[in-house]
């Protein structure tokens, strides 16, 4: 068996540092990487990208809504083509940093609130899908099993990859408990190392409410702005290897 672990990255803004980037890219196999809507700056995100390109990390396109002060996490009602815009500009100001760090952009992930809505939110998944493609169809997008961006963008021809989270609490339907519930987030590295896996063999996860719940996952995030999550990761990764599961990442390197 082998899976990806991922996580968020150049989160950080200015003088404000959030996450420890450079041990975490010494874990991970992809990076999430901040696109200035949500978090990051031009030096921020340059220099996660050298980080990452030096490291073998495969480098994605974190897009999210303009919400700088709510770091993504506030739901915006957004009319489709500009959010199909807004998601063009973000790819491209990434692919542009990581092409000077000798590596390009190789995958999407939505971020926070624009991640959750569109789960369901069908109009603006098709945005974010039309975003992509027109972009380049060749980058693989990471979402939430049965979403409807996932759906969208499989339907539209693009390589779509499922993601389970690990430092995060499940509804019964095998969506994210949300953030504001007590909880929604996991903190004990252990729990959260035989989580993911249980996810990685395969096998049920208590969901909030102690119901069994499936999560198939290709890539397993661990989120760079939770307290311990270089911790985290790592016992993870420790967890995984000693099972036999290798840690690979879903969009290879070259080309």
């Amino acid at each position: 068996m082998r899976i990806d672990l991922n996580s968020d990255l150049g989160e950080g803004f200015g003088r404000w540092e959030l996450g420890d980037d450079e041990a975490l890219l010494a874990v991970v196999t992809s990076a999430n990487v901040a696109c200035g809507f949500h978090a990051g700056d031009p030096l921020v995100l340059r220099r996660v990208c050298e980080r990452a390109a030096l490291r073998g990390v495969v480098i994605g396109a974190q897009v999210g809504y303009r919400d700088l002060v709510g770091f993504g996490r506030r739901f915006i009602e957004v009319a489709p083509e500009e959010l199909t815009n807004d998601v063009i500009y973000q790819i491209g100001a990434l692919d542009a940093l990581a092409r000077v760090a000798g590596d390009r952009v190789r995958y999407v992930k939505p971020h926070g609130a624009l991640y959750n809505a569109i789960v369901h939110h069908e109009e603006q998944a098709r945005a974010v899908v039309e975003a992509v493609r027109l972009y380049d169809p060749d980058l693989a997008v990471l979402g939430l099993p049965g979403s409807v961006w996932l759906k969208l963008a499989e339907q539209a021809g693009l390589r779509v990859v499922h993601e389970a989270f690990a430092d995060r609490a499940y509804t019964p339907e095998g969506t994210l408990v949300p953030r504001r519930q007590p909880g929604a987030v996991l903190h004990d590295p252990d729990e959260i190392a035989e989580r993911c896996l249980r996810i990685a063999g395969g096998d049920p996860i208590p969901a909030i409410d102690g119901t069994p719940v499936r999560i198939a996952a290709d890539s397993l995030c661990v989120h760079g702005d939770t307290p311990g999550a270089v911790r985290v990761a790592e016992q993870v990764a420790r967890r995984l290897s000693a099972a036999g599961v290798s840690l690979a990442a879903f969009a290879r390197r070259g080309g």
